[in-house]
């Protein structure tokens, strides 16, 4: 193992690590105040954090006034907290995962500093950097950045103290975070599966963890379930104590039915066991895969030599593994495992050759991708039908995206050619930089407009007033989110059957109410095609409905659900 007491060369630390921070902070943090929440996640956490923030009621997260079940709060508090720092929605609910991320390239940059060195740290937090996985998810407002964070210092925690240790300390910070992660998304506890090649290199080597590997070690859990506890206890007892099936309902499914049960027998998102390996790891961990091809016997030849390395990649293998046996499978599960993965591959192949092929292919495919840029763009501005289709969900007008790929492609083409001298990875990472800077400015500020329903429920709050009320049906958070006029929704959760009995006695019992559904759905009670159209959103018309659309019968719902939030798009004008 790294000796303790190797010591770090400060001078170098400090002179590769500001500038490597300066780096990460321009590509993470550029568009933050560009963009509002897009679905198809974002918009439901933001609209939690933001009833936290109006309500006053954090414990229990909400979303339109209904319990939301299906995350823990942890997530939604980072953003509410930013909300009432910097009074900007728009400003802060990207801000969470762009700390997250920032963090995560640190951890990782001083892992590599001192099990190796500061170029081994450099160089794994610069492949982390131009992974598109880790991009993707630590400038959006997904829980897996955060998760991801909370399990790398996790990790950190646990390689201080037996790997640079002991380090009691650190130990019991690695497990304080997993319980973090745990009450963030469930699968927070990921670290302590390295205890496993630990301790398979402990029991062949006693001599390798001596004064680390003790009867100590069994107290970290304690630790993780005290944080788990400052969530979890006043949540249940506050369930305990109030007893409304509503509570009790939130209580069972956030404690059982979205952690086993959904990963054992998950219900959607249905994959085959191989899905992760063959499907997102050779496209989303660009370039890790094409390395570790170039290098593999490089690669082993470490694994062997290196208690370190080999630890990592089995901790690696190990989040893999778990991931693969569930039924249910995202691309981002396998997230948490990036970090530790881009280091080991850095501590196996820095001060390695490049190989030839690995330098054609890779330059081979940023001037294929230049190209297809190129291509794109003009096919945007001649409208070319199949594009103007796939992409109608983000733009009507295709001008103004085929200028910024054309304006993309040529920046792209200009820097590969400048830097043509270059390794391959340093190309990859100045067009990554470039296109980041672009998507993250005039990218979003072309899609935004078309990626909301913003206008769409601005338009149908002029034709019935802002003081009317607005009933949905069969619809999507970013509907509540970004209402200008007072929202009232009969149950997320409830069949599109029983939201609309509900909204016939609800239309009746009140003046100036009106309803809000997609043409796609089959209704019973309402004359949808006397309906008003209000436009298309999200692939669909949506009918604005009022009490003339309603038939003169409807079957009784088997249960009332009214959920009212006032004016919830007052944020927009903050």
């Amino acid at each position: 193992m790294t000796s303790p007491l190797k010591a770090l060369n400060s001078q170098d630390y400090y002179k590769v690590l500001w500038p490597l921070l300066t780096l990460s902070l321009l590509i993470l943090f550029v568009g933050i105040g560009f963009r509002s929440p897009w679905p198809a996640d974002e918009p439901r956490f933001v609209e939690v954090a933001r009833e936290m923030v109006t309500s006053g009621q954090w414990l229990f997260p909400t979303r339109g006034g209904e319990y939301y079940p299906d995350k823990p709060p942890v997530f939604m508090w980072a953003i509410a907290l930013f909300y009432l720092l910097t009074g900007s929605l728009k400003m802060a609910f990207l801000l969470p995962n762009a700390l997250c991320g920032l963090l995560t390239v640190f951890l990782v940059f001083d892992l590599g500093a001192r099990l190796w060195n500061v170029r081994v740290g450099r160089n794994a937090a610069l492949l982390l950097l131009i992974v598109p996985q880790f991009l993707i998810q630590a400038k959006n407002a997904q829980i897996d950045a955060m998760v991801m964070c909370w399990i790398t210092v996790g990790c950190y925690g646990l390689i201080r103290h037996f790997m640079l240790g002991p380090h009691w300390r650190w130990y019991f910070t690695g497990w304080a975070f997993m319980g973090l992660g745990v009450i963030t998304k469930g699968v927070g506890f990921l670290p302590l599966l390295m205890l496993i090649p630990i301790l398979a290199y402990g029991l062949k080597d006693r001599s390798l963890f001596k004064g680390r590997l003790t009867w100590t070690c069994l107290a970290g859990p304690v630790a993780m379930l005290a944080v788990i506890a400052c969530w979890l206890v006043p949540m249940v007892l506050t369930v305990q104590s109030q007893g409304s099936h509503e509570l009790l309902q939130y209580q069972n499914n956030i404690l059982f039915k979205q952690t086993g049960e959904r990963y054992a027998h998950a219900w959607h998102h249905i994959k085959p066991w191989y899905y992760f390996i063959l499907t997102v790891i050779p496209m989303m961990w660009f370039p890790i895969p094409l390395l570790v091809l170039a290098h593999w016997q490089r690669l082993v030849t470490k694994v062997k030599a290196e208690p370190n390395i080999a630890i990592l990649l089995g901790w690696v293998v190990l989040v893999l593994v778990f991931f693969s046996i569930s039924p249910g499978k995202r691309d981002v599960y396998i997230l948490p495992a990036l970090p530790m993965m881009a280091l080991l591959i850095s501590a196996a192949l820095t001060g390695e050759a490049p190989r030839r092929w690995f330098e054609t292919l890779v330059s081979g495919l940023l001037w294929f991708l230049g190209c297809v840029l190129m291509l794109a763009g003009v096919l945007a501005l001649s409208h070319y039908p199949a594009l103007v289709k796939a992409l109608r969900d983000y733009s009507d007008d295709l001008s103004g995206i085929g200028y910024l790929f054309i304006c993309l492609a040529l920046l792209w083409a200009a820097l590969l050619w400048f830097l043509r001298k270059q390794l391959s990875l340093v190309r990859v990472a100045a067009v990554m930089a470039l296109a980041w800077g672009l998507i993250s400015t005039w990218g979003y500020s072309l899609l935004d407009p078309v990626r909301t329903p913003q206008a769409l429920m601005a338009h149908t709050a002029r034709v019935i007033g802002e003081d009317a009320e607005l009933g949905l049906i069969k619809f999507k958070e970013q509907f509540i989110l970004f209402s200008p006029v007072s929202i009232t929704h009969f149950s997320y959760l409830a069949s599109v059957e029983e939201q609309e009995r509900n909204a016939w006695q609800w239309i009746q019992q009140g003046e100036r109410r009106y309803l809000l559904v997609p043409d796609t759905a089959t209704l019973s009670c309402f004359d949808l095609a006397a309906g008003q159209n209000m436009g298309m959103a999200h692939r669909d018309n949506w009918i604005l409905l009022s009490e003339a659309n309603r038939l003169p019968e409807c079957q009784a719902p088997e249960r009332e659900y009214r959920y009212f939030t006032e004016h919830p798009g007052r944020w927009m004008t903050e």
